[in-house]
């Protein structure tokens, strides 16, 4: 199950992990996000150990958002190394996400 952190805990979390992040920003009153979700909680399941996800809530949470250029939700940002490495934007499959990450 992907967990929900706060901008506080992003540094530690996501940009100091010593394994790649994909961190979901989202809101709830999102349509897109709540497509997302089970998809999301499927490959935290998958990829337990190798890949933490991560959700950021975009109406409580604003700082790290903005730092990233978040303009649209869903989006999904993975992290490596505490680097952006890639970038989805929009509700799509677990196998676009998938492909796309090179999970």
């Amino acid at each position: 199950m992907p967990s929900n952190i706060t901008d506080a805990q992003f540094d530690a979390e996501v940009l100091k992990s010593d394994v790649p992040v994909i961190v979901d920003f989202w809101a709830p009153w999102c349509g897109p996000c709540k497509i997302i979700g089970p998809r999301l909680e499927e490959l935290a399941k998958e990829y337990d150990g190798k890949v933490k996800i991560l959700k950021l809530n975009v109406d409580e949470e604003r700082e790290w958002a903005g730092k990233f250029g978040v303009m649209s939700i869903p989006t999904l940002m993975l992290f490596k190394e505490g680097q952006a490495a890639g970038q989805i934007v929009g509700a799509v499959s677990k196998e676009e996400i998938v492909r796309q990450f090179g999970l």
